[in-house]
């Protein structure tokens, strides 16, 4: 009787020892899921422009005003707006893949440029403000192809698009001022994008989709 006593403890403390574990497994799973991130970089021109269209997006964690492309390293802004140092003004988007997609991203990033200038972004001119998207891997590489080839296929642009993709390089965050620069001063902010020409062609080249 008391040896089957003890199997039974055994046995007891064996099944409850897996139930812990396996909520422990289901707990760590839990929490990769909602710590899961990823990483998106697109080039707009001024990047003060880009940053309110992606912050306010269900599963995007952070935007980052900064510069890429270029081949100099710890570039400032005023080397960057020279046009010297090869940079393009840019955003990096940390994300959870979980809530919104890479593809969504890019939708998101084509309804706010235009993808038809080559030689800058609106007022902006200058190879600093070329438009580009700059990929992390294969499958935001040929996410990003696919959808530019859509978007010149789609007729919606009389030019064709001239958006650079190709393979991130270090991207350099910039100066801290630069950094949410539509909440920190909203006043000035609102009178450059109002004058920059910025709102004025994408309410003419995508009102309809918004109606």
């Amino acid at each position: 009787m008391i040896r089957l006593l003890g199997i039974l403890v055994s046995l007891i403390i064996v099944a409850t020892v897996a139930v812990a574990v396996t909520m422990d497994k289901k707990g760590e799973k839990k929490d990769m899921e909602e710590t899961m991130t990823a990483k998106a970089i697109f080039a707009g021109g001024c990047f003060w422009c880009m940053e309110p269209p992606f912050e306010k997006l269900d599963g995007v964690h952070a935007v980052v005003s900064g510069y890429i492309d270029g081949h100099k390293e710890n570039p400032t802004y005023q080397e960057v707006s020279s046009g010297t140092t090869g940079h393009t003004e840019a955003v990096e988007i940390t994300y959870d893949p979980n809530k919104i997609s890479f593809a969504e991203l890019l939708e998101v990033f084509w309804m706010n440029i235009d993808p038809t200038d080559a030689g800058g972004q609106f007022v902006d001119r200058g190879s600093q403000y070329r438009t580009g998207i700059y990929y992390l891997n294969d499958e935001q590489q040929q996410l990003a192809e696919a959808s530019k080839a859509r978007l010149g296929k789609s007729g919606r642009f009389d030019s064709p698009i001239v958006t650079e993709i190709v393979a991130a390089t270090r991207f350099y965050p910039a100066e801290d001022y630069h950094q949410d620069y539509y909440k920190e001063s909203p006043v000035r902010y609102k009178f450059y994008r109002y004058n920059s020409g910025r709102d004025q062609f994408i309410n003419r080249v995508w009102s309809e989709d918004e109606s």
